[in-house]
């Protein structure tokens, strides 16, 4: 019973010492506990202090660095400063060595450089003259074919008024009729002006067209010749002159194909051709105008081992345009379309049968298309040759002075020209240089800048040469 009792009563005792073991654990436990979060509260504050010392000394580094780079824009600033005074300095201290300003020097340089590369395109120039030389035969019957010389024939005077003599007095107060009547049938008939004036024995016929005015001379002169002018007599006498002037066209048309040798062409062409026995480009005769260039363009074409018909054939049409221009009578070919008489010569070659190469040199003979073969370059060039040799078109003499005196000025502005030269009717000019201002190749460069000045200032036909003439003398004596 005491063994019983003993051992319920030890039971509390056990739990009281077993609760106050777990206490001191858990004490001790609760200890380390607060040790290790006192440790890290202190390891939290050195790191937080160490943070703001690294802040601090960033900040610091940070303020460091921003003044260098204040420091350093400004040593820039007065460095570039500097070296703009510095460079002030030197432009005018090479200023006034040189005696040039930047302006002046700048130009002196680019004129240099514009010089120098005149003298390399001359130099590739000559050499790709020199190479084209050897090409072959087509490419010298081109050089060749520039080169021909001028001809001088008899040129004919360009009117618009022809003069018609009378048997008498009397015979105005005929050609007048009643109130009038005479003269206005005549002018409504021809469609030319009849002027009578104080001109003793003779009245004047004025038109600008040539073929007009030649049907009104033939009129007049047979109703002169025949007494009786009324407006029915008129009539008559102006359809027997167009007539008659239409054959004189045919005859004239004839004569100027058997001379130049060739074929008789298509009748409407004739037709054309024999009209320009009337026609007249400043004072030329259109008709003998071609007749010549094509005895030129055979002659040249026999030269050079090119068919001389074909090209007698392209340069005898090459202005047959120029014939529709004017009003063509009844019974005429078809109306072409408005355009140049290289143009409407073309097409009229073209419908009555010419070949393509007789068509293009046409077309092509004032370079309004470019020449694609021989005959048309020689058409071409007999064109040149006949309209641009001296007396051959007419010219006022104060305008041919003036053109004269122009071309000796374009050339007397280049440095280095001693004397300049007009010659033959202002077609050549020959210009004396200093040999020691101007060399071989500057001579050359100074003849294509003068043509180019020529081409761009002044109007002329045909063409001009520019000769450039550098002579150098040596002299001495023997005593």
């Amino acid at each position: 019973m005491t063994l019983a009792i003993t051992a319920t009563a030890s039971v509390p005792v056990l739990l009281l010492v077993l609760g106050l073991v777990l206490l001191s654990v858990a004490g001790l436990a609760v200890r380390q506990l607060l040790h290790s979060a006192r440790e890290r509260a202190l390891e939290l504050d050195r790191r937080e202090q160490r943070s703001a010392e690294r802040e601090a000394r960033i900040d610091e580094e940070q303020h460091r660095l921003l003044q260098r780079e204040l420091d350093t824009a400004q040593a820039q600033a007065e460095l570039r400063l500097r070296s703009e005074e510095l460079g002030a300095e030197r432009r005018r201290m090479l200023e006034e060595v040189a005696g040039l300003s930047a302006a002046d020097a700048r130009a002196e340089l680019v004129r240099s450089v514009e010089q120098q590369a005149k003298r390399e395109a001359v130099l590739t120039v000559r050499e790709i003259e020199r190479q084209a030389r050897t090409d072959g035969e087509t490419r010298a019957r081109e050089i060749v074919a520039s080169a021909i010389q001028r001809v001088a024939v008899q040129g004919t005077a360009d009117h618009v008024v022809t003069a018609v003599r009378l048997p008498g007095e009397e015979m105005k107060g005929r050609i007048i009729g009643r109130e009038g009547r005479n003269i206005r049938s005549f002018e409504a008939v021809t469609g030319v002006n009849l002027v009578i004036d104080e001109t003793p024995e003779s009245v004047l016929l004025s038109c600008f067209d040539p073929v007009r005015r030649e049907v009104g001379r033939l009129t007049l002169e047979e109703l002169i010749a025949d007494g009786r002018i009324h407006p029915q007599r008129i009539e008559d006498a102006y359809e027997r002159s167009l007539d008659q002037v239409e054959r004189l066209c045919r005859v004239a048309a004839e004569e100027a194909v058997a001379e130049v040798g060739l074929d008789e062409l298509h009748p409407e062409l004739m037709r054309l051709l024999g009209r320009l026995r009337y026609r007249t480009s400043y004072g030329q005769n259109v008709l003998g105008h071609v007749v010549e260039s094509a005895h030129l363009a055979g002659a040249m074409a026999a030269e050079l081992r090119v068919d001389p018909r074909l090209v007698k054939r392209c340069t005898l049409l090459h202005d047959i345009g120029k014939a529709v221009t004017l009003p063509q009578p009844s019974g005429g070919g078809a109306q072409l379309a408005e355009g140049s008489h290289a143009q409407i010569g073309a097409e009229l070659a073209r419908r009555y049968g010419e070949s393509e190469e007789v068509v293009h040199a046409v077309a092509a003979h004032h370079n309004e298309i470019e020449p694609q073969t021989v005959e048309a370059v020689l058409t071409q060039a007999a064109d040149a040759c006949s309209g641009g040799r001296p007396g051959a078109r007419r010219e006022s003499v104060e305008l041919h002075a003036r053109r004269l005196e122009k071309l000796e000025e374009i050339a007397r502005r280049h440095e280095g020209v001693h004397k300049v030269y007009a010659m033959q009717a202002g077609r050549e000019v020959r210009v004396m240089v200093l040999p020691e201002a101007v060399d071989d190749v500057q001579a050359q460069v100074l003849a294509k800048d003068l043509a180019r000045e020529v081409e761009s200032e002044l109007t002329y036909p045909g063409q001009i040469r520019i000769t450039v003439i550098r002579e150098s003398r040596a002299t001495s004596f023997a005593r």
